[in-house]
C-alpha cells in the first residue's frame, strides 16, 4: 500500500517519471551499499532484537510521511530523504530478518517457512495495490501511509512476545571489513552458493526491468491503460503466489537445484513470449508462468543458501543474498530504461530473458558438479552444525 501510494504521490507533485523512477533507484540502491554491514550486525547481535529495531525505524519512517503528507507540506525532497533511509533500514532488515528464520523455524522446516513467507509476501503485492488504489481515490495518500506506520505494532507486538532460544552470536575483534571479507571469500570459495548467487544477480540485472517497462507495456502496446495495468501486475503476482504455495508443499531440498535451474529457463522462455504478444489477454496469460517461474527460483535459492551455511556466516551470506535480489534492481532498472529508450520495451525485455536463458542453461550444465559438494555442505549443517573446517575457525563467545 505504501509503494503503490508513493508513486501515486511523486508523480501527483510532479509528473516525472524520471523522478518516479529516481524514488524507486533511491529506496533500493541503500541495500546495494549497506547490506553488508547489516550481515555483520545480524551475525554478532541477537537477530530477534535486530528485527524489532528495524520494523521500530519503519514505523517511524511511515509515520514522519504520513504526517507531512496529512499536513500538506509534503515536498519531493522530503519524499527522497525518507525513501533513501528506508533502504537503510532494509538493509539491516533483510539479512537480520532471513537469518533470524532459521531461529524461529529450524532448519528441517526451513523450506516450508521459506515458502509461507513468500505466499504471503506475494498474496499482499496482489491485494495491497488494489487497496491503496481505493483508498488514495477515497481519503489521499497520507492515510495509507498512516495504516502503514499503524500496522508495525502488531508486527512489533508479535516480536516481542516470541519465546525463542537465540543460538549464540560471535564477538569478533577484527574489523567490519575483515568480517565482510570473510563473508565474500567464503561465497567465492563455495561453489553452490557462488553459483546460486550469480544466476539469482544475473536475473535481477537484465531480467527483472520488466516490472520497470510494465507501465509501457500496458499502454502502449497492449492499450490497456491504467486499468490494464493493474491486470498486468495482478497476474504476476498472482504467479508468484502459486509459486510460493507450490514450494511449500515440499519436504525436504533435495532436487532443489533442478528446480532453480528449470524455473530461471521457465521465467526466460515465458518473459521472451510476453516480449512478443501484442494482445492483451495473452499477455496477462504468460505473465502467470512469469511470476510462477520467478518465485520458485527466488525461493528455492533462499533455501539451499540458508541450509549450506555455517550459522556464524549466515547474516553476511544472506546480506550478499539481498544485494544480489534487490540491491541489483535499481542498476537493471536505470540499465533496461536506458536500453528500451533506443531499441524499444519489448526488444529490451526479450534480450535480457535470452541472457537470463544462457545463465539458466550454464548453472543447469554445471548442476552435477555443484550438487557433490552441495550434499557436503548439507550434510556438514545438518550433522554437525556446519562444516568442521569452517567452525574451527569460527569466533563463538556470549550473545
Amino acid at each position: 500500500m505504501q509503494s503503490i501510494a508513493e508513486d501515486w504521490l511523486v508523480y501527483r507533485l510532479t509528473g516525472s517519471s524520471l523522478l518516479l523512477g529516481a524514488v524507486g533507484f533511491a529506496s533500493q540502491i541503500p541495500v546495494f551499499l549497506v547490506a553488508p554491514l547489516g550481515g555483520i550486525v545480524a551475525d554478532r547481535h541477537n537477530r530477534r532484537k535486530v528485527v524489532i529495531a528495524t520494523q521500530c525505524a519503519s514505523m517511524v519512517l511511515a509515520l514522519t510521511l504520513a504526517g507531512l503528507t496529512l499536513s500538506g507540506k509534503v515536498l519531493v525532497w522530503h519524499i527522497f530523504v525518507l525513501a533513501a533511509l528506508l533502504g537503510v533500514v532494509n538493509a539491516f532488515d533483510i539479512p537480520g530478518r532471513q537469518a533470524f528464520l532459521v531461529d524461529m523455524v529450524g532448519k528441517e522446516d526451513l523450506i516450508n517457512a521459506i515458502a509461507l513467507n513468500s505466499s504471503m509476501f506475494n498474496g499482499a503485492r496482489v491485494v495491497g495495490p488494489a487497496v491503496a488504489g481505493i483508498l488514495v481515490a477515497k481519503i489521499g495518500e497520507g492515510w495509507c501511509f498512516f495504516a502503514n506506520g499503524v500496522s508495525y505494532i502488531a508486527v512489533i507486538s508479535g516480536l516481542l512476545m516470541m519465546r525463542i532460544t537465540c543460538p549464540r552470536r560471535s564477538k569478533s575483534s577484527g574489523s567490519p571489513v575483515a568480517e565482510i571479507v570473510e563473508g565474500i571469500q567464503f561465497v567465492r570459495r563455495t561453489m553452490p552458493i557462488r553459483a546460486l548467487l550469480l544466476l539469482l544477480g544475473l536475473v535481477s540485472l537484465v531480467a527483472m526491468p520488466y516490472t520497470v517497462l510494465m507501465p509501457i507495456f500496458a499502454d502502449r502496446i497492449l492499450h490497456g491503460g491504467a486499468r490494464g495495468l493493474g491486470i498486468l501486475m495482478g497476474a504476476t503476482g498472482v504467479g508468484a503466489l502459486l509459486g510460493a504455495l507450490t514450494l511449500a508443499s515440499r519436504s525436504g531440498v533435495k532436487g532443489l537445484g533442478r528446480w532453480v535451474a528449470v524455473s530461471c529457463g521457465g521465467f526466460s522462455l515465458s518473459l521472451i513470449l510476453f516480449s512478443l504478444s501484442r494482445h492483451f489477454w495473452l499477455s496477462a496469460a504468460l505473465l502467470l508462468p512469469v511470476g510462477f517461474c520467478m518465485m520458485l527460483q527466488m525461493s528455492s535459492s533462499n533455501t539451499l543458501i540458508q541450509v549450506m551455511v555455517p550459522d556464524y556466516l549466515r547474516g553476511r551470506v544472506m546480506a550478499i543474498y539481498s544485494m544480489m535480489f534487490m540491491g541489483m534492481a535499481p542498476f537493471g532498472a536505470l540499465f533496461g530504461g536506458a536500453l528500451a529508450e533506443r531499441l524499444g520495451a519489448p526488444l529490451t525485455v526479450g534480450l535480457g530473458a535470452i541472457a537470463s536463458m544462457g545463465g539458466a542453461a550454464l548453472f543447469y550444465l554445471r548442476l552435477p558438479q555443484l550438487r557433490v559438494e552441495a550434499r557436503r555442505l548439507i550434510v556438514a549443517q545438518t550433522e554437525v552444525g556446519g562444516d568442521p573446517a569452517e567452525e574451527m575457525s569460527a569466533p563463538v563467545v556470549e550473545d
